[in-house]
């Protein structure tokens, strides 16, 4: 049995617009659409039963720190159709496109349909992967996507009282889930199958984050993965073996682009749908947007997958605006993100080391505080920056500390989208008062130790090099005090000459061997350096010092 939606007569002009999926990019369209729109017909399709949650706010109700799950129902539906006069079909699947006819098929129940449309939104959003693991069908497994998804955790958590809960993969939402689990009280393992923690990040700030975690007893395996399950004992590649009474899968995510395929749209890079900067994808009167588009990047100026709230929801009422003919072009994404880890945050925006291989790039490291370390309750931050020595261009910025981090890595992604040069963030005139900021802001300083580098002021070799130089021969000096030394460790095989007594010492030092000078973060490092370059030595500094060598190693400590 079958019912039809068929076009009626319609005034001159009106037009019938379906969106196919609801959350941050369709009903950011749908509304904004409306708002500029006032006659047109507008009906979204959602698969599931809620057009508008918060799906990022989903690992919080875990724990209770969202407190009602009503709070996680950003509109409800009725308000939307009572307020944007839409047409709002959930539990409706649409499951088949014909762009020749421009029309949709879609299923609610037992019930197919067919729906007209003058133009067509995909906003499919992006699918959970789901690692195929011998066994796991016996243990019960969940993954967080949605509102039932939750339901279904909370169900079993309530229901069950489960002890143990073991978390494949380890990246934002896979750590989000890990830290409210054990708010809630159960023991967490962390299952990774790559080297780190958060592989968007580079391995000296992944290493922090995998400490907080041991800190809070959450057990991590990386590099490691589940090879079998048999009642509740997971076996690891390692052969590690685990008692669990539950799984949470949050390998990642990949387009749900299905459908679109199914109608002939043309998709790319691992399956994202291809649009141009009209988010006009391949065929007529069809538009995509959210985690299942490919986005250009701006600093690779590649094609990428960026899913998250904020693109999604910004292309959403980007569409909306080009399709109601306003002069509004796709711009691209940077991949602008936060997450945070029980007492700290880690954001990071534009590119990482890893991504910018076999490229030129230089990278700087600042560590500072959120505000004047005299006024209380300073906390530090760790600011990493990377950019082009030739150009200035700033491709990327990584950061972690208590507090203030959201700040420095929203200014360095609103310096990424202006195109200022690396040089620039000296100039930025950010907000200082005690509590706050400092006259020379973590921002500011990564502007200036870049300057020096760009001036030939400094030379420097990075953490990942002080083994092969160690075996070059080349000489370290630690130019800390005594204290800092004895109470964090040392480089192997180095020499010890207090900064406050260099003048003194340093014509001891062998002029016919490459030197890198260290301190503790950089800036005491960087006064011998210039002394030491004065009269003639070939030296160097190790840049971001012995705390970021130390965090690259995995603050194993060298005595």
């Amino acid at each position: 049995m079958g019912y039809n939606h068929c076009r009626s007569k319609l005034p001159v002009n009106k037009k019938v617009i379906v969106v196919i999926g609801g959350v941050a990019g369709g009903m950011s369209f749908a509304t904004r659409y409306r708002r500029l729109n006032i006659a047109d017909d507008i009906i979204v399709f959602e698969k599931g039963p809620f057009v508008s949650f918060a799906n990022c706010g989903l690992p919080y109700f875990i724990s209770g720190e969202i407190p009602s799950r009503s709070r996680l129902l950003v509109v409800k539906e009725k308000d939307l159709v009572a307020r944007f006069n839409l047409d709002i079909r959930s539990n409706t699947e649409v499951i088949a496109i014909d762009p020749t006819k421009r029309v949709v098929t879609f299923k609610k129940g037992d019930l197919v349909g067919h729906q007209s449309y003058d133009e067509l939104v995909l906003s499919p959003g992006a699918r959970p992967i789901t690692p195929t693991i011998p066994g796991a069908d016996a243990l019960p497994h969940f993954e967080l996507r949605n509102i039932p998804h939750l339901d279904a955790i909370m169900s079993f958590i309530n229901e069950k009282q489960p002890q143990h809960a073991i978390i494949v993969g380890a990246g934002y939402i896979g750590l989000e889930v890990a830290e409210n689990l054990h708010k809630k009280g159960l023991h967490v393992t962390v299952v990774e199958k790559t080297p780190q923690v958060m592989p968007v990040f580079d391995q000296e700030i992944a290493h922090v984050a995998e400490e907080v975690l041991l800190k809070h007893d959450i057990q991590v395996f990386t590099d490691n993965e589940i090879i079998q399950v048999s009642d509740h004992k997971v076996t690891l590649k390692s052969g590690n073996i685990l008692h669990a009474d539950m799984l949470i899968y949050a390998v990642g995510v990949t387009p749900e682009s299905t459908l679109a395929k199914q109608a002939g749209v043309q998709v790319g890079f691992k399956e994202g749908i291809v649009v141009n900067d009209r988010y006009q994808t391949s065929l007529d009167h069809i538009y995509a947007i959210g985690d299942a588009i490919l986005v250009h990047h701006q600093v690779s100026q590649q094609a990428a997958l960026v899913p998250l709230a904020s693109p999604a929801n910004r292309q959403g009422r980007q569409l909306a605006d080009i399709l109601s003919g306003l002069p509004v072009t796709n711009k691209g994404s940077i991949g602008t993100a936060i997450v945070r880890l029980f007492e700290q945050s880690f954001a990071s925006t534009g590119l990482n080391e890893r991504q910018l291989q076999g490229k030129s790039y230089q990278v700087i490291h600042i560590h500072g505080y959120d505000h004047v370390s005299y006024f209380p309750g300073a906390t530090t931050i760790d600011l990493k920056v990377i950019f082009d020595p030739k150009t200035e261009a700033i491709l990327g910025a990584q950061a972690y500390g208590e507090k203030g981090i959201d700040k420095r890595i929203d200014v360095i992604a609103t310096a990424i989208n202006a195109k200022m040069k690396i040089s620039d963030l000296q100039e930025l005139e950010l907000t200082y008062a005690p509590p706050y900021g400092s006259a020379k802001d973590v921002v500011n300083m990564a502007g200036y130790v870049a300057q020096n580098h760009l001036h030939g002021l400094t030379r420097s070799f990075s953490w990942q090099e002080v083994d092969p130089l160690n075996h070059e021969n080349a000489l370290f000096v630690d130019v800390r005090t005594a204290m800092e030394r004895m109470a964090y460790g040392h480089i192997p095989n180095d020499q010890h000459h207090d900064i406050d007594q260099f003048y003194q010492t340093f014509h001891t030092l062998p002029k016919e061997q490459k030197i890198i000078v260290y301190c503790q973060t950089g800036s005491k490092g960087y006064n011998a350096e210039r002394i030491l370059r004065h009269h003639g030595y070939n030296v160097y500094q190790l840049e971001g010092g012995y705390q970021t060598y130390m965090k690259g190693k995995g603050n194993k400590q060298h005595v």
